[in-house]
């Protein structure tokens, strides 16, 4: 019999942490930006790399719904200094941050508040790049008074983005203005709503707006604000309202994103641990890191 102060090898514990280190040939880089200013609701989003690379252990490699055993190794690039640096002044260091792992399959960008998209999209290169959100709100707040976490979408246009090259799903109902949507609608974006997701199914609508922007654009950029999910399933964010997606559609939309060969960078936004109800919080957004890399090993 085995001791117990020495397990067996087929009772140990391999996790997803075990994958993310210092691998300099890895095809994946996960990058934190704990962006926290001019969050239009005071948090803590800056402790969103800390907490998720903290919850990875616990998370096994092994998928017993499909067989699938994660062996994607992930470089850990670090997090950009982001205290106290306004949206406007983590522009380059995100931007160039991102662009610096460019030749990796997939950069993981962990935030920090949504402002770390529009750094995030511009490491790839605006002219070539295409953008799909999974968010319950437009961002398209106006940039007069400068950058904050509700005005991502709209710098990008302001930056000269066309906006057919945007896909915006998740949309929630009484969490936007007539204005945005009509902006939306103005610039040619790709407008999904929350309904049309539960009714269609969110990984069919995802895989439409994948398969347009793929005809369009030559690289993805997808962000992930996660407050498009069920405020019921995901209390950790400001933003999340009821009604929205359910956990079980976002984490099979985050695998088909992950496979889709053109998405070449990825964010995780505008989740505050500071909310967190138990661990439910740092459990689902390891469990989307999970799928994302469960999404790679398929390409």
């Amino acid at each position: 019999m085995t001791p117990m102060s020495q397990p067996s090898e087929a009772l140990g514990w391999r996790s997803v942490a075990d994958l993310v280190g210092h691998h300099p040939d890895a095809p994946v880089a996960l990058i934190g930006a704990p962006l926290n200013e001019r969050s239009l609701t005071p948090g803590r989003c800056d402790l969103g790399p800390k907490t998720l690379r903290a919850v990875l252990p616990r998370l096994s490699t092994y998928d017993v719904e499909t067989g699938l055993e994660l062996e994607i190794k992930v470089h850990d690039a670090g997090d950009v200094a982001l205290k106290a640096v306004s949206p406007f002044d983590s522009f380059e260091p995100v931007r160039d941050a991102v662009a610096a792992q460019a030749h990796r399959a997939l950069t993981i960008l962990v935030g920090g508040n949504n402002a770390i998209t529009r750094p995030g999209v511009h490491a790839l290169g605006l002219d070539r790049v295409g953008v799909l959100t999974l968010d319950a709100h437009f961002d398209l707040r106006d940039t007069d008074q400068g950058l904050t976490n509700g005005n991502p979408i709209q710098a990008l246009l302001d930056d000269g983005m066309d906006g057919r090259r945007i896909s915006q799903v998740g949309l929630a109902p009484f969490a936007n203005t007539r204005r945005a949507h009509q902006k939306a609608e103005a610039a040619g974006i790709s407008v999904r709503t929350a309904r049309e997701c539960r009714q269609r199914g969110l990984e069919s609508v995802v895989v439409e707006e994948l398969e347009r922007l793929s005809s369009l654009c030559d690289v993805i950029y997808v962000d992930f604000d996660i407050d498009v999910i069920d405020r019921s399933q995901w209390p950790a964010s400001p933003g999340a309202r009821p009604g929205g997606v359910s956990v079980h559609d976002f984490f099979d939309a985050a695998r088909a994103i992950g496979a889709c060969p053109k998405v070449r960078a990825v964010d995780l936004t505008e989740y505050d641990p500071s909310l967190e109800v138990g661990d439910l919080g740092s459990l689902t957004a390891g469990r989307w890191f999970c799928e994302i890399l469960a999404g790679v090993a398929a390409r």
